[in-house]
């Protein structure tokens, strides 16, 4: 009996073998043939399926809403001049306001202008016997042009980072004066992986922005750079790319076909240069464009990456703008003369600005109307011929109720107009529970009107189920994606609290992973980690946008990725 015992324990011990062998043959190759990537990406499919089972998806009614085909007014968009801050404050009844670009009226390295105006303000500096000073306000310039241009709020004078920004100004009609055309030296750049750098240097002897955009185009490099309608970085690159292509036509058939052919290997378009620099740490880029002052105080940049200067010079030129009296000419001129002293000069090297000196201008100057046209080219080919899938997923939890939602469906009803006739959108609301308020389709005149009606029909109540409403917008995306698979599929988030139901950012994050799917966040009045953490995986952007300025963020985000 005991051997009789034995031969049945061994029988089962070959057949478990057996059995395991098998099943892992099978296994094996089922998944000959399949990269590691492609088996993740059948494993997060099952993960999907499986978390969007758990939830509670309804579909609403599609209902119709009546769209504005008139164009976008930047000026509708653009918040109360006082949400962007003074720096420094005039000091006397006789002074001129002045818009002043980032790098330069923030703080410690980013300071300069606003430590020399402080020193002004206490020269006892007089006009006409008169006592005079100066205010700062700190402001982007792509932002500073839009309230110039659309006339909202027209300040005294005008330090963008270079001169490109001037002549857009000027040539929408504004009076326009140079008073210097550099306050400070500063120069656009593109920063270069080191070993990247040495390859390219090898194949094509040197590099510049034609060897990079050859280089983008037969994609041998993986370069981002930032938005040419807020960056004065990335609208002097975007400029001087053309250029390569077409010196004597930006906007000729020639340069077109060379930027498109460039842009269509270009993996990654930033709203700021906050948002790019993040991207760098991540690794995956091998170059993205920088000033050099940003360059020269970062030191962890200087050992790895290798700095190329190009375009147009970013040595903030001053501009007197509309019909000023001879007073406040003055001032503004006493003020370049006291910026130029050796001892502010100087101050500026300390705070990594003045280096380059030897770089000249490579781009000749640019008309501004021009460099519109240039804006516009961009937003109609920077995707290529890949079209944009996107689902639009909005918080109607309790806490949104009032002024927030409010402000949520303007923004949306606002940003639409940016979305483009090529592209496919979908919307998702959520609170305990999610809705498919309009599956995705072509943003065709009868999709935009499905979009508004939803938009229009929100309502505000529950909890805050935020994940939940993630999962569903993967799934109309992957959905999406197997019947047309050359889209690019984005995600945009609009909230204003924490989750407090529903799945977690642990449940999802490894789907985000593997999907690469892009997540732009909008918080409002919020400070939502998990978003930010969300919209960090995928290096997409988040907004802390509160009720007064969340329209033009919107429509600004929009315009980039759309």
């Amino acid at each position: 009996m005991a051997r009789k015992g034995r031969t049945f324990l061994v029988l089962g011990i070959i057949t478990v073998v057996v059995f395991a062998l098998v099943y892992f043959g099978i296994t094996l190759t089922s998944n000959l043939g399949k990269t590691t990537t492609e088996v993740s990406s059948e494993d997060a499919g099952k993960r999907l399926e499986k978390l969007y089972k758990k939830i509670n998806v309804n579909i609403a009614e599609q209902v119709k809403g009546q769209i504005d085909l008139d164009p976008v007014a930047i000026g509708d968009s653009l918040p109360d001049i006082s949400k962007f801050p003074i720096s420094v404050t005039n000091t006397t009844d006789s002074f001129v306001e002045i818009f002043s670009s980032t790098e330069k009226s923030g703080t410690g390295n980013d300071g300069w202008l606003n430590e020399v105006a402080t020193d002004f303000n206490s020269s006892n500096i007089d006009v006409n016997g008169l006592p005079v000073s100066v205010k700062i306000r700190n402001i982007a310039s792509g932002t500073a042009t839009d309230y110039i241009r659309s006339g909202k709020y027209i300040p005294d004078a005008f330090t963008p980072s270079n001169e490109l920004w001037g002549e857009m100004v000027k040539a929408n009609g504004m009076n326009t004066q140079l008073i210097t055309n550099r306050l400070i030296g500063n120069v656009a750049g593109i920063v270069t992986n080191k070993t990247k750098y040495d390859e390219l240097v090898e194949k094509y002897g040197s590099l510049n922005v034609k060897t990079i955009t050859d280089a983008i185009a037969n994609n041998e490099l993986s370069m981002g750079y930032t938005d040419p309608f807020a960056s004065s970085t990335g609208l002097n690159f975007l400029v001087t790319a053309l250029g390569t292509f077409d010196s004597s036509d930006l906007l000729g058939e020639q340069a077109v076909q060379g930027f498109e052919k460039f842009q269509a290997n270009v993996p990654f378009i930033a709203s700021t240069t906050l948002q790019m620099r993040d991207a760098a740490k991540t690794g995956k880029l091998d170059a993205f464009v920088l000033e050099y002052q940003i360059y020269a105080n970062a030191p962890e940049l200087k050992g790895s990456y290798v700095f190329t200067p190009f375009g147009v010079r970013h040595d903030s030129p001053l501009y007197a703008l509309g019909d000023l009296p001879q007073e406040k000419l003055d001032i503004i001129k006493k003020f370049a003369e006291f910026v130029e002293q050796d001892k502010y000069q100087r101050l500026g090297e300390e705070k990594g600005f003045n280096g380059l000196n030897d770089y000249h201008s490579e781009v000749n100057p640019v008309d501004g109307s021009l460099l519109s046209s240039a804006q516009k080219l961009w937003k109609e080919k920077k995707n290529g011929n890949k079209p944009i899938a996107a689902v639009f997923v909005a918080d109607v939890s309790g806490s949104m109720n009032g002024e927030p939602l409010n402000r949520l469906k303007q923004s949306l009803l606002t940003g639409q107009k940016y979305l483009g006739k090529d592209n496919s959108i979908g919307f998702v609301s959520y609170s305990d529970n999610v809705t498919i308020n309009l599956p995705i389709g072509k943003y065709d005149t009868n999709q935009q009107s499905m979009f508004v009606g939803a938009i229009d029909s929100l309502q505000a109540n529950g909890g805050t189920a935020t994940f939940d409403g993630i999962v569903v917008a993967l799934k109309m995306l992957q959905d999406e994606m197997k019947i047309n698979p050359e889209i690019k599929p984005l995600i945009f988030v609009l909230s204003d609290g924490e989750t407090n139901e529903g799945h977690s950012l642990n449940d999802i994050r490894g789907l985000i992973e593997t999907y690469k799917i892009p997540i732009y966040t909008i918080g409002y009045n919020a400070n939502i980690k998990a978003l930010e953490s969300i919209s960090s995986i995928n290096e997409a952007a988040n907004i802390n946008a509160d009720t007064d300025d969340v329209v033009y963020k919107i429509g600004n985000l929009l315009n980039v990725q759309m």
